[in-house]
């Protein structure tokens, strides 16, 4: 029986995840920050619910000997954990930009580079990373969270150079709007007293950007892709999750620069 660990995977994306893996018959190693509040996945067969803060270094290195120690190996590492920085830049505080980069990529490198040892001396395994969409194309008041998942598209594109040779499959997942607690609790909002220059510009936009989560593809939708892109055999990169990520990236590919500006203005601004 093959075994995944995933992170982030108390709620939205990766507990769909865990679940669709589960359903699959795998071992299912789902990891969080606090694994004593799930319940619903500690309970379920070939499921262990370990902690995991992709910040604290000694957790990521416990989680991934404890999970070769029960089930023997790791076959498919799945990297979700993150959350969105949003609103204006102006707004921003040092600290709340060295969390994002800390959860969204410094993270994800640290699993990555605690899993790999196991990986190379298998000569097999898979790292799947939840990018986004927004790796390779921006909207209004995410312009930290989208830098952090450009990082996550460019670490992964370069990865997998180095990491065929030990037939490691490197995977992207670029889901566009979901219908979990991004907007909500995995969602940070950046403001300053004072700062109300912007307070326009925000109104527009974040109800509509609020909207697209609403109006989105469930998590179950981006599990599957996961599932599909661990399990293939393919050396295929990229995987545009839920509905529309597929035509939009195609737009961004297309269209020239300020083509696609003007469309996203047209959308979420004017």
């Amino acid at each position: 029986m093959k075994t995944v660990l995933i992170t982030g995977a108390s709620t939205g994306i990766g507990k769909a995840t865990a679940l669709e893996f589960q359903q699959r018959g795998w071992n299912v190693v789902a990891t969080m920050r606090s694994p004593e509040k799930n319940t619903e996945l500690a309970n379920l067969s070939h499921v262990l619910c370990l902690r995991l803060d992709v910040t604290d270094l000694d957790s990521i290195q416990q989680a991934v000997e404890t999970t070769i120690e029960r089930f023997g190996a790791i076959d498919v590492l799945v990297n979700n954990a993150g959350y969105g920085l949003v609103g204006v830049f102006e707004a921003s505080e040092r600290s709340q930009i060295e969390r994002q980069f800390a959860t969204n990529v410094f993270g994800l490198m640290d699993v990555t580079r605690a899993v790999l040892p196991h990986f190379r001396e298998r000569k097999q395994g898979a790292i799947v990373n939840v990018a986004s969409i927004g790796g390779r194309l921006t909207f209004p008041l995410y312009s930290l969270y989208h830098s952090t998942k450009f990082a996550v598209e460019g670490f992964s594109e370069a990865l997998q150079y180095e990491l065929k040779p030990f037939q490691i499959r490197v995977k992207l997942i670029e889901p566009g709007a979901i219908k979990t607690d991004f907007y909500s609790r995995s969602a940070d909002i950046m403001s300053r007293p004072g700062l109300t220059a912007y307070d326009r510009f925000i109104a527009k936009v974040l109800p509509k950007t609020e909207k697209a989560g609403m109006d989105g593809s469930s998590p179950e939708s981006v599990a599957q892709v996961i599932y599909k892109a661990s399990t293939d055999g393919s050396w295929k990169l990229r995987y545009p999750a839920g509905k529309n990520a597929g035509m939009l990236l195609f737009l961004r590919k297309l269209l020239p620069d300020a083509a696609f500006s003007a469309f996203i203005r047209r959308v979420l601004i004017d």
